[in-house]
């Protein structure tokens, strides 16, 4: 295994000022773990401006982007229609805790790209949306119990940690101090690509259709139309934790490209265009059971913000169906060009792809679960790839568990020149 140090990757010296000036007064350094890149062994780089399909850091240093915002600025960074939304919506008032015409017009364009959304609620993050979704379920069905698959992560709530991917695996932690055993009494964690058994105790199955938080993990050939039919014959709701898959695969999301409708989904990243904004959707029964038309509560002070609302519609009304098609070309030849200069090196690798999606395994097997996610993260082989990349002006999400995300920015070019500094990085990396 290389040793990461010997890649000759470190941040520059303003980024390293700045880190140290956060520890003082934040925890860690950073407001979401993944970011303060202890995973691949050094400290991040603290971003200053980004433009379409590179960020800048503060020390003047400019990468080819392939976190985007972590999957929501599908158009690239600072879009000119973006900006030119939100500034339009900033003028008028940025946030004012009372209905506005935006947040009909874009509960529509969901609802209209998405079949089986028949309504729309809007929040504020994904862990919002899918403790929702778990309440709406739970409060519909008159059940307790929830299952969820090995290395999906739903966002931070209690229930939903248990065995989490995302910054839970990266950490390498079970789910988190501070949840009380009570809090996951009710959670089942089984394996993903595996139906499981349900009985009637159980009130939904939540899911993500492509797995995107232990790396890209695709579903299995009827493994989510086992998971319709089980929660149709247990009784269940099937929930889909679109949060990444929603308007990243194609208009209708996963539920569209795999061919299995979900009662009820969760939306978030694309829909917000890069400002904080998630959603809730599904079957208008159930919808209809959320305050304040039925008993199951559901607030927020900041949900449906104006700016977030101006962004998404921005967004949305961009992404026909020949742009997805577009941007699945881009990964497919970015895909195909990292797994030929990564093996072409010597070292073992899977990328597998979903559509719009990509990730890295370093890894000779196929990852179908967690357990050969955590596999394949265990050579570490991940980390001195990534430093070498960064090293040669690409930015990867830092963690082996994330997936990779392409923009309709990213041109030929930039495809070109990942796949050169990827072929320099695998051999610097199998000579070390």
């Amino acid at each position: 295994m290389a040793d990461p140090a010997s890649v000759a990757w470190s941040p520059g010296l303003r980024s390293r000022q700045l880190f140290d000036e956060a520890v003082a007064v934040i925890p860690g350094g950073v407001n979401s773990p993944v970011r303060a890149f202890g995973s691949v062994r050094s400290t991040p780089y603290f971003v200053r401006r980004a433009h379409g399909a590179r960020v800048e850091d503060v020390d003047g240093n400019t990468y080819i982007d392939y976190v985007q915002s972590w999957g929501a600025s599908i158009l690239g960074h600072a879009h000119p229609e973006v900006l030119t939304a939100v500034a339009a919506a900033a003028a008028l008032g940025t946030s004012y805790g009372a209905p506005t015409e935006a947040e009909v017009l874009l509960a529509q364009a969901v609802c209209s790209a998405v079949d089986g959304c028949d309504m729309l609620r809007l929040v504020s993050s994904g862990t919002e949306a899918t403790m929702t979704a778990v309440r709406l379920a739970r409060g519909a069905t008159g059940r307790d119990k929830v299952v969820k698959f090995a290395g999906c992560y739903h966002g931070h709530s209690d229930g939903l940690l248990a065995a989490g991917g995302s910054g839970v695996a990266t950490l390498g932690l079970p789910g988190s101090a501070g949840v009380p055993a009570s809090a996951v009494s009710d959670t089942l964690v089984v394996p993903y690509n595996v139906v499981p058994d349900l009985d009637d105790s159980v009130a939904a199955v939540i899911v993500e259709p492509a797995a995107a938080n232990m790396g890209l993990v695709p579903p299995v050939p009827g493994f989510l139309e086992g998971l319709r039919s089980a929660c149709d014959s247990a009784g269940a709701l099937l929930v889909f934790d679109e949060v990444i898959t929603g308007f990243r695969l194609a208009r209708g999301g996963a539920a569209s490209v795999f061919g299995v409708r979900p009662d009820l989904f969760t939306f978030g990243k694309v829909i917000g265009g890069g400002v904080p904004l998630a959603a809730l959707g599904g079957r208008k029964d159930l919808m209809e059971q959320l305050s304040p038309l039925g008993a199951v509560y559901q607030a927020g002070t900041l949900s449906g913000n104006p700016l977030a609302t101006a962004a998404g519609l921005a967004v949305l009304r961009r992404l026909s169906d020949d742009r997805f098609d577009e941007l699945a070309a881009v990964v497919a030849r970015l895909a195909a060009g990292l797994r030929e200069a990564i093996s072409s090196a010597g070292l073992p690798v899977e990328v597998p792809v979903v559509r719009t999606l990509f990730s890295l395994f370093f890894s000779a097997e196929t990852v179908r679960d967690y357990e050969g996610a955590k596999a394949a993260a265990s050579s570490g082989l991940y980390t001195s790839f990534f430093l070498a990349m960064l090293a040669r002006g690409v930015a990867f999400a830092p963690s082996p568990y994330e997936v990779g995300f392409c923009s309709l920015a990213h041109e030929e070019a930039d495809v070109e020149r990942t796949i050169d500094a990827a072929s320099e990085a695998a051999r610097q990396v199998a000579l070390q």
